[in-house]
């Protein structure tokens, strides 16, 4: 009893659905650990710390210094002419600096800009998010695909082998001609090129996942059935009216209009005048020997105004002009291209759905076709063995058929979500 009882746990231990792989988990595995996608989190650092950095532009500066030195003079000449000795003279100096930027118009275009670089970056981010899980969605769908050709071209070869033996024994029985049993060990050489094509395929596509989303010890853990049904959008006008908001090329692209319009005001400011105030706090000691001691405070307010720099600033400001009509035009570009893209995956995700329908009903007439063939064949019927092999070939197109059109329909699904800006990792939840 208890030699049964650990059969079949371990039987249920190997084949608990728990254990498997399934399409969320690859692409919350994708999301946790790609390096790619983790370089990108990164830049969102980078651009906190220049917001900082112009932050920085607001506030006084603090400038504190000091020195002190040794000096052993034994004779000195005093301004009237006469003679002093003095030694083991110590002189330091210390001093504070402040200085507050009263008028500077670049500083508050600078820091405009890194405000919209956090943005920015988010919104690259958010790109490669899409990227990252569409690869994801790619090499998962791939290698359950690539699976099931290998599994259907070996089963090819398997029948076909079968039919090359059966052949063999009709032709010795007189009941079929030798031309016949060519005509199956042809089919059956084709069918065998055409496995060791799927076994290589079936190699990249595991390569590919590893490379994306990680190790996979058995591919016979993913679970086709955890690929989930997308909730799309009703319309066309409606997909490209949630683009308008989401997608990250866009956002990416009216930011970056945003930030050469904050240029062109930094370069403007180039040409404009600057204040600062500045107060400066010195003491020092031990200077001479009339004094031992002097303290001075001095406050001073700087206007600068850099009336001619060789053309420099007035060509840095018509070069940031430039900049701005570009990103401007880029930007209306990507306005376009992004109702194109929307219409172009709305118009694919619809014809692969009506394409698998098609298919679907293709292999189930392929395989009652192929079923009565090989009865009426094995009953001793007029079939012929090229009836026979033609059946078998239209079922194998069918079926890999079959596996390539479930695989262009849920990519067809996701490429739509990306194209909205949607195929993240909120609207998929799976942080």
């Amino acid at each position: 009893m208890k030699l049964f009882l650990k059969i079949v746990l371990t039987i249920t231990f190997l084949t608990n659905p728990v254990f498997a792989e399934t399409f969320m988990d690859a692409l919350k595995r994708a999301y946790d650990t790609n390096p790619e996608l983790n370089a990108e989190r990164e830049i969102i650092n980078i651009s906190e710390q220049e917001l900082k950095i112009s932050k920085g532009s607001y506030l006084p500066t603090i400038t504190l210094s000091g020195s002190k030195s040794d000096e052993d003079t034994e004779k000195l000449t005093n301004r009237d002419g006469s003679n002093a000795t003095i030694t083991d003279v110590n002189p330091s100096t210390k001093s504070i600096v402040i200085t507050q930027t009263l008028i500077d118009f670049g500083r508050g275009a600078e820091f405009k800009k890194s405000k919209i670089g956090i943005k920015l970056a988010k919104a690259k981010l958010l790109k490669k998010e899409q990227e990252i899980l569409y690869k994801s969605v790619e090499t998962y769908t791939g290698l359950i695909s690539a699976n099931e050709k290998l599994k259907i071209n070996r089963s090819n070869v398997n029948l076909l082998d079968r039919q090359v033996e059966t052949d063999r024994i009709r032709l010795e029985r007189g009941n079929i001609s030798l031309s016949d049993v060519a005509q199956s060990e042809s089919s059956l050489a084709g069918a065998q090129a055409k496995l060791i094509q799927a076994e290589n395929d079936f190699l990249t596509s595991k390569l590919n996942y590893e490379n994306v989303i990680g190790k996979l010890n058995d591919p016979e853990l993913l679970d086709k059935s955890s690929i989930i049904e997308l909730s799309l959008p009703n319309e066309l006008n409606s997909a490209i009216e949630i683009s308008k908001k989401n997608n990250p090329d866009l956002i990416i692209a009216q930011l970056e209009y945003e930030q050469s319009k904050k240029d062109t005001a930094s370069a403007r400011s180039d040409l404009a005048p600057s204040a600062t105030l500045s107060f400066d706090r010195s003491k020092t000691d031990d200077l001479s020997t009339t004094y031992d001691e002097r303290e001075k405070d001095t406050l001073k307010a700087t206007v600068t105004w850099p009336f001619f720099s060789g053309g420099k600033n007035i060509a840095s400001l018509r070069k940031n002009q430039s900049l701005e009509l570009q990103k401007n035009l880029l930007f209306d570009n990507m306005t376009l291209k992004n109702q194109t893209d929307v219409a172009s995956a709305w118009s694919n995700y619809q014809s692969n759905k009506s394409l698998l329908n098609s298919v679907r009903a293709q292999v189930n007439a392929a395989e009652i076709a192929n079923e009565g063939i090989m009865a009426e064949y094995n009953s001793g019927s007029d079939r012929t063995t090229l009836e026979v092999i033609q059946s078998n070939s239209l079922l194998l197109n069918a079926q890999i058929s079959l596996a390539d059109s479930e695989r262009n329909y849920i990519l067809s699904q996701f490429n739509l979500l990306k194209s909205v800006g949607l195929l993240n990792s909120d609207h998929l939840k799976i942080r």
